[in-house]
C-alpha cells in the first residue's frame, strides 16, 4: 500500500513527499517489467501506467501526489514518444537516395534552416563534375559501423529497448528530483529572509523546515512564531526541531495567530497540493492563517516541490478537498460515553465532533511559491503545469468493469 507508508503524523507533509517518491519508483517498476509489444510500446505502456495509476488513486483519492507522480510519468513517455517521432521525421528529411546514399552539407550545423532546406539530390552530372572544393560534399556510408548502426536504427526490438530505456532514465530523474527538492528549495532561504525579520509558520513540513534552518546557516538572524496546530499539534514538533538546529523559536496557539500577526513580516507555510488555479490545500487552519496575513498586508509565501503541483481545479468531482479525521484526536474516548443518552434507549450521542483535516486556500490570499525551480505567483501555476502534465492525462478515467 504506497498510500499508507507514512505514519499518520507526517502524512499530510512528508508523507506527500514520500508517497509521491513511492509511487515513481512503484511506476519505474511497472515500465521495466511490463511485456508489452515492440511495435507499439508507447500506448502500450501508458495503459500499463494508467492502469496502475487507476488503483493507486483509487486506494486513497485525498493523497493527490500519487495522481500527480502518474500523470508525470504519462507525460514523459509521451514526450519521449514525440521525441522519437521528431527524430525519425528529421532523420527523413535528410536521407536521400538508396540504402546507403546520404547528402550532407558540411555546415549544415551552422546555416540556417532556408539554406538546409535547398539539399536536393544531386544529378549524375553533378556527381561526375562536382569538384573537391563544392560547398556540398557528398559521400556514402558503406563503413562497418555505419551500417551497423543503421541496422539497429531499423530493428523495432532495439529501438523498443532503447525507448524504455530514456524513459526509465527520466524517471529516475523525476526521483532524485523529489528526494531533493526540500534542498534546492533550501537554496532559495538566502534570496527571502533577512536580518531582523519575524517568521510565522504553521503545521508541521519538513520543507519549511530545511528552508528556515538555510537561512540560519547564512547568519540570517529573524525571529520566528510556530503555531501549534491543534488538534495533532505538529506544531509542537516542529518548534522542538527548530529548536535543536539553533533557531530562536516562539510557541503560540491557533487562536493567538490574529493577535499576533501584526509583529510578522511573512508567513512561510507548506502545503499538501498546489491547484491548477493556484489555490493550494494545506492543514487545517491554514486558511485563517492566510486571512490573517492578508488582513494586516503580510506576504503568505508556500514553499514546495513540483511534485505536489496538481493539474485540477478545486471544483473538479476527482478532488476530494477533506477528510474527517477520528474524533478522538480532538476527545477521548472516555469522554464521550458521558455524553451518550441512554434515556432514550438507542444511545444516540449528544455530543458529536467534527475533526477536518485540511484547509483550502484561494490563490488571491497566496502572495508567492517558492519551488524547486523558482519562484512564482499564483497566476504563473498554470504554465508550470503545463510543461508537465498532457492534457490526455489530466482526468485518469477509471476503465468499465467488464
Amino acid at each position: 500500500d504506497v498510500v499508507g507508508l507514512c505514519d499518520d503524523g507526517c502524512r499530510k507533509v512528508e508523507g506527500s513527499r514520500a508517497t509521491a517518491g513511492l509511487t515513481a519508483e512503484l511506476l519505474r517498476s511497472v515500465i521495466s517489467q511490463s511485456k508489452v509489444p515492440a511495435t507499439n510500446q508507447p500506448a502500450a505502456l501508458i495503459d500499463a501506467v494508467r492502469d496502475v495509476g487507476e488503483k493507486l488513486i483509487a486506494a486513497n483519492p485525498i493523497e493527490l501526489a500519487a495522481g500527480n507522480i502518474v500523470r508525470r510519468v504519462l507525460h514523459i513517455i509521451r514526450e519521449e514518444d514525440h521525441s522519437n517521432a521528431r527524430d525519425a521525421v528529421e532523420g527523413f528529411r535528410l536521407y536521400v537516395g538508396g540504402d546507403n546514399d546520404y547528402i550532407v552539407e558540411q555546415d549544415h550545423l551552422n546555416r540556417s534552416v532556408a539554406a538546409q532546406s535547398s539539399l536536393c539530390r544531386p544529378s549524375l552530372h553533378a556527381l561526375l563534375e562536382r569538384s573537391p572544393n563544392s560547398a556540398t560534399t557528398y559521400f556514402t556510408a558503406t563503413s562497418e559501423d555505419d551500417s551497423e548502426e543503421k541496422s539497429k536504427s531499423l530493428d523495432p526490438i532495439a529501438r523498443s529497448l532503447e525507448f524504455r530505456r530514456k524513459v526509465i532514465s527520466a524517471v529516475n530523474d523525476l526521483i532524485e528530483d523529489i528526494n531533493t527538492c526540500h534542498l534546492v528549495i533550501a537554496e532559495l532561504a538566502v534570496e527571502h529572509i533577512h536580518h531582523n525579520e519575524v517568521i510565522l509558520t504553521f503545521g508541521r513540513s519538513r520543507t519549511v523546515k530545511e528552508f528556515l534552518c538555510a537561512a540560519k546557516e547564512k547568519n540570517r538572524s529573524f525571529g520566528l512564531f510556530v503555531a501549534e496546530g491543534a488538534p495533532k499539534y505538529q506544531g509542537h514538533l516542529l518548534a522542538k526541531e527548530l529548536a535543536a538546529r539553533g533557531l530562536q523559536t516562539t510557541v503560540i496557539t491557533d487562536s493567538a495567530v490574529f493577535a499576533m500577526i501584526s509583529r510578522v513580516n511573512m508567513v512561510i507555510v507548506g502545503v499538501h497540493a498546489v491547484m491548477a488555479n493556484g489555490g493550494v490545500i494545506g492543514p487545517v487552519g491554514l486558511n485563517m492563517v492566510a486571512l490573517a496575513a492578508r488582513k494586516h498586508a503580510v506576504p503568505f509565501v508556500v514553499v514546495t516541490g513540483t511534485h505536489k503541483l496538481c493539474p485540477l481545479y478545486p471544483n473538479n468531482p476527482e478532488v476530494s478537498l477533506n477528510e474527517m479525521r477520528s474524533p478522538s484526536e480532538v476527545l477521548l474516548f472516555e469522554e464521550f460515553s458521558d455524553c451518550m443518552d441512554y434515556r432514550i434507549g438507542t444511545g444516540a450521542p449528544q455530543l458529536h465532533v467534527v475533526n477536518p483535516a485540511f484547509d483550502y486556500v484561494p490563490p488571491e490570499l497566496v502572495s508567492l511559491f517558492i519551488t524547486d525551480i523558482g519562484g512564482y505567483y499564483p497566476s504563473y501555476m498554470y504554465r508550470l503545469i503545463a510543461d508537465y502534465y498532457s492534457s490526455d492525462d489530466v482526468v485518469i478515467q477509471q476503465k468499465p468493469a467488464s
